[in-house]
């Protein structure tokens, strides 16, 4: 399968990257930072000996999207799977202290580029014989928690899309799964607080978090699912994790 991960540098789209290569399968990988994918594309080949292709991308620039898709359809490269992974938080503040540039990111990046990578894919997943399209939400768009808001918002606007591609999509015969992780140790909080790396780690300390590799292996399964079976709707916690502000913590 051909298979097109966003935000495939870093976290959960770094590990379900690896997972996938070790699975054999093609893949087209899309972040913004383009040394880490050159690192990443070596490492695949190196040590998978697998076959993939990069592209520098900001999902937030639709012109940058476009010019992605445009560049697969000259090569005529198909995509069978899509992974709409890419996302951030910024900022931890009530809505009266919120920061205009921090909202524009957040809502440009969850929503209206997975909107724009999604667009574009659709006239290549449709000439897959078992189109799936996974997006990557998160339990901030089930429960909001203090200061969350603007990414509570995008996350939970991620979850009613999954929603309506699954409508919208039924007739072209897609697969669409949501997944929502819960708290997972990634780069997020350090993105989150503007590379603040000592407040982010405050964040998983005390109890045992996720990890990418653990939602790399729910996307896997939802993507390796029988042809006829769509896990729709998935919420993931660490075991010590109730709720998105109950968290069992020894401190």
């Amino acid at each position: 399968m051909n298979i097109l991960i966003t935000g495939a540098s870093s976290g959960i789209g770094l590990s379900t990257a690896k997972l996938f290569a070790s699975q054999g399968h093609t893949l087209i990988l899309l972040a913004r930072r383009l040394e880490k994918l050159k690192e990443l594309s070596a490492f695949l080949q190196l040590e998978y000996k697998n076959n993939n292709i990069y592209f520098q991308c900001d999902v937030q620039d639709y012109s940058q999207v476009q010019t992605v898709f445009s560049k697969l359809d000259d090569a005529n490269i198909g995509i069978d799977i899509l992974i709409n992974n890419a996302g951030l938080s910024r900022g931890l503040e009530p809505i009266q202290d919120g920061i205009l540039q921090n909202w524009e990111e957040m809502i440009d990046t969850n929503v209206k580029g997975l909107l724009y990578v999604t667009k574009e894919a659709v006239p290549f997943l449709k000439k897959s014989t078992n189109p799936t399209i996974v997006n990557i939400a998160s339990i901030a768009g089930r429960w909001v928690y203090p200061n969350g808001n603007i990414y509570c918002a995008t996350k939970s606007a991620v979850k009613m899309l999954s929603e309506s591609m699954r409508v919208d999509f039924h007739q072209l015969g897609f697969r669409v799964v949501n997944i929502d992780p819960g708290l997972v140790e990634t780069e997020f909080s350090e993105v989150r607080f503007h590379g603040d790396t000592e407040k982010a780690k405050t964040v998983y300390q005390g109890y045992e978090p996720l990890t990418g590799n653990d939602i790399a292996e729910c996307i896997t399964f939802a993507v390796n699912a029988p042809s006829n079976v769509v896990i729709a709707d998935m919420m993931v916690l660490p075991k010590a994790q109730s709720t998105a502000t109950i968290v069992h913590k020894n401190l």
